[in-house]
């Protein structure tokens, strides 16, 4: 059973940990906001991203996957909902006091983004499916899998969070720090252009 944990974690850690709209959003309000106002919006993230853990487990993702239209329909509002936070990055106050900064997104955005997160549904439900812990016993399979997976979920969250929230101190300078928040709605907009791409 540990050669399965070892083989699931190989593939969850590049497939889910990798730049993505959720990941680099984590990363940029780290950096606009810093680490302590970011945790909301983290949370929000673990929280949504953990829920489509369980909808691929359920395989609703399949029904959803069947039906091209609301594919279509999901994958757009993805994308403005990308665009809108890509836009709260990148205009996020840059001031030399912490206690200055405005109103970092909280729980609901962070949750909403990653129910609607395209590269999620990809990357999880990849590693979920290629994937046994339990052979002959699909509810310890499938217990061990949303264990381990949820664990990664927040690993990374966790960890692109801190990266964003690194430069935040450095990043009082006016001139740097709106750059470093540009650059970081950037790269958000252009995972999702890439996603679209892949399709």
């Amino acid at each position: 059973m540990m050669d399965n944990i070892l083989l699931l974690l190989m593939a969850a850690f590049p497939l889910m940990g990798s730049p993505g709209p959720a990941t680099l959003s984590l990363a940029g309000i780290g950096s606009a906001y810093g680490f302590r106002r970011g945790l909301r919006y983290m949370s929000g993230i673990v929280l949504g991203t953990v829920v489509v853990l369980l909808m691929i487990a359920a395989g609703i993702t399949a029904v959803v996957l069947t039906k091209p239209l609301l594919l279509v329909a999901l994958s757009s509002l993805a994308g403005i909902y990308i665009l809108y936070l890509a836009f709260r990055i990148a205009t996020a106050p840059v001031v030399k006091d912490a206690k200055c900064f405005g109103s970092a997104p909280a729980f609901l955005p962070g949750f909403t983004l990653a129910v609607i997160n395209p590269k999620a549904f990809a990357a999880i439900g990849a590693v979920y499916s290629s994937h046994t812990i339990v052979i002959d016993n699909l509810a310890a399979d499938t217990g061990w899998k949303l264990l381990l997976l949820s664990l990664v979920i927040l690993i990374f969250s966790i960890i692109w969070l801190t990266f964003g929230a690194a430069f935040a101190k450095f990043l009082r300078d006016p001139v740097i720090g709106r750059a470093t928040n540009i650059i970081f709605a950037t790269m958000l907009v252009l995972s999702v252009g890439a996603l679209w791409l892949g399709r």
